[in-house]
C-alpha cells in the first residue's frame, strides 16, 4: 500500500469521500481536500499530502512543549508539517498551519536515526496540527516506541476517538491546547467544536502523561466565570493535570491587545484553589513557572528560562513525601 494513502474515510458515490478522522467528517469531491488543507481526493481515494513533509525541525527543550511535568531539563526533536483541521483567527503558526510552507521530505527511519544521534529522548510532533498528519505520525512513533524513544504529541485534541485510541499505544505524553470551556469560542474563533476536545482529553488522561494549554485572549476567555467552569473540568478529570496558561499576544487575524499581566495573576490564583499544578506561559512572574509541592508548598523544580533544577526525588516530594504527578528522572 503506498504509505501516502490515507486511512479513515469511505468511499462515496460520484467519486467522493468521506473522511472520518476528525470531526469534521468533510465530504471531499475528487481533486478538492478536507478543511484541514492536507488531505486530498485522488480518484476517489484519499491520501495524506503532507505524509512525510516537515516545514519546521529543531531540538528543544521539553519545557518547550510545554511539558513541565515529563522529564524535566531534557530535550527532545520536534517535527511539525503543514496543514491544521482549526482555523483560529489568533493562530501563532499561521505561516505553517494555514498557509504553504517550504517543505522537506524525512521519512520516519530517518527521523529515528536523527533522534539517536542527536542524543534525545524522543519526538515531538508539534508545530502545526500532528493529527493531520495521522499516518506518519503513527508510522514514526511506532519506530520510535521500537527504538526506546518517547512521543509526545502538541495538539489541539480535535481528532476522532477511534484514530486517537489507535494511536495511543506509540504515544507518551501529549499537550493538548483547551482553548476555551464554551463551545461558542470554537465556533466563532476556531471553525471547531469543544466537546470532542473535551472528550480526548479524558480519554488521554487515562492513558499516557497528559498536560494542557490554554491561551487567554482579552476579553474572550478570561473572564472569571468562564475560568472557573474551565478548571472545574479539569479538576473532575484529575486536579493533578498541569495546567498551562498561557499570555496571548496578536497574531494572524486578530489585534485584540495583549491579555493584561493582572488578568494573568488573577487566573493562576484562581486556578490554584482547583487545581495542584498551574503555571503561566509568555508572561514573566516570579515563581509561576516553578513547581511547589501541593501539599508543603516544597520547591521542588526551579525554571530560568528553559534551564531547570529539580530536587524531585524518585516522583516524590523530598520533604513530605507526597506523590508528584508525572515522569521524572
Amino acid at each position: 500500500m503506498n504509505k501516502e494513502q490515507a486511512d479513515y474515510y469511505r468511499k462515496l458515490d460520484n467519486n467522493q469521500v468521506q473522511c472520518l478522522l476528525c470531526p469534521h467528517i468533510c465530504n471531499i469531491s475528487e481533486g478538492d481536500t478536507g478543511l484541514c488543507g492536507v488531505r486530498t481526493n485522488k480518484n476517489g481515494e484519499l491520501y495524506s499530502e503532507n505524509y512525510a513533509r516537515i516545514s519546521s525541525i529543531g531540538i528543544d527543550p521539553i519545557e518547550k512543549k510545554p511539558l513541565y511535568h515529563f522529564l524535566p531539563g531534557c530535550e527532545i526533536l520536534s517535527i511539525g508539517t503543514t496543514g491544521c483541521n482549526l482555523s483560529c483567527s489568533f493562530c501563532q503558526n499561521w505561516r505553517i498551519s494555514q498557509e504553504k510552507p517550504k517543505l522537506r521530505k524525512l521519512n520516519p527511519e530517518e527521523v529515528i536515526d536523527l533522534a539517536q544521534k542527536k542524543d534525545v529522548i524522543g519526538i515531538a510532533y508539534t508545530y502545526s496540527e500532528p493529527s493531520v498528519w495521522f499516518e506518519y505520525v503513527r508510522d514514526t512513533a511506532r519506530l520510535a516506541k521500537e527504538a526506546s524513544l518517547k512521543n509526545v504529541l502538541v495538539s489541539n485534541g480535535f481528532i476522532n476517538q477511534k484514530p486517537l485510541q489507535d494511536l495511543l499505544p506509540y504515544i507518551d505524553a501529549a499537550n493538548i491546547d483547551l482553548k476555551s470551556i464554551k463551545n461558542e469560542f470554537y465556533h466563532k474563533y476556531c471553525n471547531g467544536q469543544e466537546e470532542p476536545v473535551k472528550r480526548n482529553i479524558k480519554l488521554l488522561e487515562d492513558n499516557i502523561h497528559l498536560e494542557i494549554t490554554t491561551l487567554l485572549i482579552t476579553g474572550l476567555n478570561d473572564s472569571q466565570q468562564e475560568l472557573k467552569e474551565l478548571f472545574t473540568f479539569i479538576k473532575d478529570i484529575n486536579p493533578e493535570i498541569p495546567l498551562h496558561l498561557s499570555r496571548y499576544f496578536p497574531a494572524y487575524q486578530m489585534d485584540k491587545p495583549p491579555t493584561p499581566v493582572k488578568k494573568m495573576k488573577d487566573a493562576y490564583s484562581l486556578a490554584k484553589k482547583h487545581l495542584a499544578n498551574v503555571y503561566l506561559g509568555n508572561v514573566n512572574v516570579k515563581n509561576t513557572a516553578n513547581t511547589y509541592c501541593p501539599d508543603c508548598e516544597k520547591e521542588l523544580i526551579v525554571r530560568n528560562g528553559y534551564y531547570t533544577s529539580n530536587i524531585i526525588e524518585a516522583a516524590h516530594c523530598p520533604d513530605c513525601g507526597r506523590k508528584i504527578y508525572g515522569e521524572f528522572n
